[in-house]
Order: C-alpha cells, then sequence, then structure tokens
C-alpha cells in the first residue's frame, strides 16, 4: 500500500504560545512529525522576554487528522493552543475569484463613455457586425468554465452548486497562468438537452469555453454538439488538457529510453472520457497500440457486452484500438507491454505485476491521490515513471495545457480547438526541457515561460490554412 504524503491541501494553522528557551519548540516539531504531520512556514506573531507565540502550518494526510494533532500539541507541557485555523477553508472564504474594472471612472466624461449615452454606440456596432464583439467586449479574452457537477474531481456526482469551488479555481489557474479572464458556470441540471440548451444561449458572451467535471459519455456529446453550433472553441479539459500533458511526457520518455513508439504496446487502466482522450493522444504521437481496460477487462472487438446500442465509447473504442483482440484481465492483457497508463483508481496492480512488462517499461499512473500501483515498487524496473502526484517526479498535471492553449486560441481567433493543436500544445510543453531525464520528462507547473510557448505554438497551426483541422471532439458513430 503505498503512503500518502501529508499535503498542504489538508493543512491547518495552529497558532501556539509556549516558553521561550526551553527546549518546547523541538517538542512541539517533534509531535507534529510523530503524528504523520509535516511542517509548513512558521510565523512569529508576538516575542515576549519570557514567552513567544508562533503560527504552525501543519500539513496533514486527511482532514479528519486535524483533531488528533491538536490533542497531541495540546499534551505538551507549557503549551497553549490560541487558535486553529483550517488553511484551505480560510483561502475560500468569499470565494477565490473577483470582478475588477479594467477602466476607471473618475468622471462624468469617462461614465458617459463607458456606459450611457456612448454605450450605445458599441452596441449598434456589435448589431451589425456580431465579430466585432471580439474587439470592443470581454469575448477578446475570456473563458467560460462549465460543469453540471456530475463529475467532480474524485468525488463524483455532487451536484453544480458544490463544484463552485473547483470551478473557481480554475478561474484562478486561467488568470494566473496566462492573463486569460474565465468565470464558472455551474449548471443545475442533469437533463442533457437542457444542459445543451444552456450553454448555447449562454456562449455570446465568451470567447471560449472549457468544459469541466462533466460525466461520461454525456461530456463527449456535449462536447460535439455545441461545438456544432459554436463559433468558439470547446475544450473539455478532462478529455484534452490530460492528453495533451500526457502526450508532452510520452514525447520525452521516448528520448529518454530510446524506444520506438510504432513498435510499443499501450495498456490503459480505465476506459472514460480522459482514457479514450489520452490513448488516441499517445496514437496520434506514433505509439503502435493500445488496450483499454475497465473493470470487466480489455475491450476487444466482439466482447459480449459491448454493443452498437449499449456504451458507444466502448464499442467505438473495441473498434478502434486492440489491433491484436487480446483478451483478459488489465494484469493478464499488461504481461509484454511496454507502457502502462492509469487513468482508474487507486492500488490495482502490484511491482511485481509491473515486472511482467518488458523491460525498461514506461508508467504513467495517475490516479490521485493514490495511484494504480505503489511508484516505489516501479523504480529500479521501469526507464519513466509518471504520476497525477506534485511530491513526485513527473507530475502530469493540466495546468501546463488550457491556460497557453485558450491563450493562443483566443489570440488566433480560432472557431474550434483541433487534433493538430493538441500535438503542437504537447510538442511546445515537452520542448520546454532541454535534456529530459527519467526524473524530469515534464516540467513542473511554475516552470517559466510554458503558457506562452503553448500559446505560440496553437496560434501558428491555428492560422497556417496549410495545416490541417481535424476536430478533437470524438466521433463515436463512425461503427
Amino acid at each position: 500500500m503505498a503512503k500518502i504524503t501529508p499535503s498542504p491541501g489538508n493543512s491547518i494553522s495552529v497558532v501556539i504560545k509556549y516558553n521561550q528557551n526551553d527546549g518546547t519548540l523541538s517538542k512541539i516539531i517533534e509531535t507534529i512529525e510523530s503524528n504523520n504531520g509535516s511542517l509548513g512556514p512558521i510565523d512569529i506573531i508576538e516575542s515576549e522576554r519570557v514567552t513567544i507565540i508562533r503560527d504552525f502550518a501543519i500539513n496533514l494526510v486527511k482532514d479528519t487528522d486535524c483533531a488528533s494533532m491538536v490533542a497531541a500539541l495540546k499534551a505538551i507541557d507549557n503549551v497553549e493552543i490560541i487558535d486553529v485555523i483550517d488553511r484551505t477553508f480560510d483561502m475560500h472564504i468569499g470565494g477565490k475569484i473577483d470582478v475588477v474594472s479594467k477602466e476607471h471612472l473618475y468622471d462624468y466624461d469617462q461614465l458617459s463613455m463607458a456606459y450611457t449615452p456612448g454605450v450605445a454606440r458599441v452596441c449598434k456596432a456589435i448589431e451589425t457586425d456580431p465579430q466585432k464583439a471580439f474587439d470592443y467586449t470581454i469575448r477578446q479574452n475570456t473563458v467560460a468554465v462549465i460543469t453540471d457537477g456530475t463529475a467532480v474531481l474524485g468525488l463524483g456526482d455532487i451536484g453544480a452548486t458544490a463544484g463552485l469551488p473547483v470551478m473557481e479555481g480554475k478561474c484562478v489557474l486561467f488568470k494566473e497562468f496566462a492573463d486569460v479572464n474565465a468565470f464558472p458556470i455551474c449548471v443545475g441540471t442533469k437533463d442533457f438537452d437542457e444542459l445543451l440548451a444552456t450553454c448555447k444561449n449562454i456562449i455570446g458572451t465568451f470567447g471560449g469555453v472549457n468544459l469541466e467535471d462533466i460525466s461520461a459519455p454525456r461530456c463527449f456529446d456535449l462536447e460535439r454538439e455545441l461545438q456544432k453550433v459554436s463559433d468558439i472553441p470547446i475544450f473539455h479539459d478532462d478529455q484534452h488538457g490530460t492528453a495533451t500533458v500526457c502526450g508532452a511526457g510520452f514525447i520525452n520518455a521516448l528520448k529518454v529510453t530510446g524506444k520506438d513508439p510504432s513498435k510499443m504496446r499501450l495498456v490503459v487502466s480505465g476506459a472514460g472520457a480522459s482514457a479514450m482522450a489520452c490513448t488516441r493522444a499517445l496514437l496520434d504521437l506514433g505509439i503502435g497500440d493500445a488496450i483499454l481496460c475497465d473493470r470487466k477487462g480489455a475491450l476487444y472487438d466482439g466482447r459480449p457486452d459491448l454493443t452498437p446500442d449499449g456504451n458507444k465509447a466502448k464499442y467505438w473504442a473495441s473498434k478502434m484500438f486492440n489491433k491484436d483482440n487480446m483478451q483478459g484481465s488489465l494484469k493478464d492483457v499488461l504481461k509484454g507491454a511496454d507502457m502502462f497508463l492509469g487513468l482508474s483508481g487507486p492500488n490495482l496492480l502490484t511491482g511485481e505485476d509491473i515486472r511482467t512488462m518488458n523491460e525498461g517499461c514506461i508508467i504513467f499512473a495517475m490516479s490521485n491521490p493514490t495511484p494504480e500501483v505503489p511508484l516505489e515498487d516501479c523504480y529500479g524496473y521501469a526507464s519513466v515513471v509518471a504520476s497525477g502526484r506534485s511530491d513526485y517526479p513527473n507530475q502530469v498535471n493540466n495546468v501546463l495545457c488550457f491556460p497557453g492553449l485558450f491563450k493562443g486560441l483566443m489570440e488566433a481567433g480560432a472557431k474550434m480547438v483541433t487534433r493538430e493543436m493538441q500535438r503542437a500544445a504537447a510538442q511546445a510543453i515537452a520542448d520546454c526541457i532541454e535534456n529530459p531525464t527519467a526524473d524530469n520528462i515534464i516540467p513542473g507547473a511554475y516552470t517559466p515561460g510554458i503558457a506562452d510557448a503553448v500559446a505560440a505554438a496553437v496560434k501558428k497551426v491555428a492560422l497556417d490554412e496549410s495545416i490541417p483541422k481535424t476536430p478533437i471532439f470524438f466521433d463515436f458513430d463512425k461503427f
């Protein structure tokens, strides 16, 4: 079982008063570490001749560890707990985003231009030519982050409003990493037609749409149908953002291993939206074959439960992938494979299973926080190991893709996202690492210049009329 590292996502701030110069500080630190916590920043609040008050940021494994940690600290002699704050909830007070004015109205002259009567002239210009909205409104640089709350993180169907903190967070990432404005739209319906109609009726406000945390197969249908009626790019980040960053890691993993992608066999744990998109992206990058596995095992042509009238996505995958029509469980088809891609759940495999793969294999175990296989069990056999975790090398993090992608799309005035743009974005991310190594195939989120590099690559492809424009959404009606 993989040990879970304490995370700032489950951190608390504990304000403690204690006596100086009597060894209490070392006892506090020892107590935190012995109770499976890790220290973050420590700030001095007040210092007197005998006593001191410090604010300790403490990372926990899970939020329920708070009570036991505080109890252990209280048990230390000469310690007074003054306050305990959940740092994550504290950050969310009042929300994480705000609306600010670009123009400051200092006098009636500016008021008359920003609002009535002057604004009417701009409205009439847009009525005559709707494209001018991209010049004279927020459409030029604003993305709608839309969810119905049916597949939020690993929490599942928690409802639209409960998903709002995630959508707000996404908007913060757009702004912080690429200076793209974004606004959360949480639609309170599970009726597909109603969801589609709502999206269609509001997209005139935005320059792009980022679909987020929408369950499969409705996410496939919404992306496809919304793009058909839209003049702006529609992008489902859970599918294509994940696939783009996964592709970037794959490009650099090939450089590290020297493998010929055309001779490689990929095994995927998972058959949902991200698994479909990642598999197709790796095939676009030249990998020889791929086998997707759900809870029943490998998807193959002729599997009795896969029919045109059932799950269209899985039926399509059974026709498109697994060219040798391999059958069996995940562990069965993993034998002799060159790459494992996990987009499912925790602890499905062991190190012994990984050692049935070809030597020097590539492992992308992306279930978070607990991967499909303990990462430590892969080292020493796999040539490259990546995951969804920030506390291990090679984190597959979507923030490397979507801010820069949308920046490039809107600067180019693109009408849709294409697979060619996705490949260009993946290559741009990969190129941000000059000399990839086994522990450095995917740049960190704060690597300088990533968003600009992705934006430039996407913009170049969007404006080059000689490059094909293949829609990024899936056509599951092909078979």
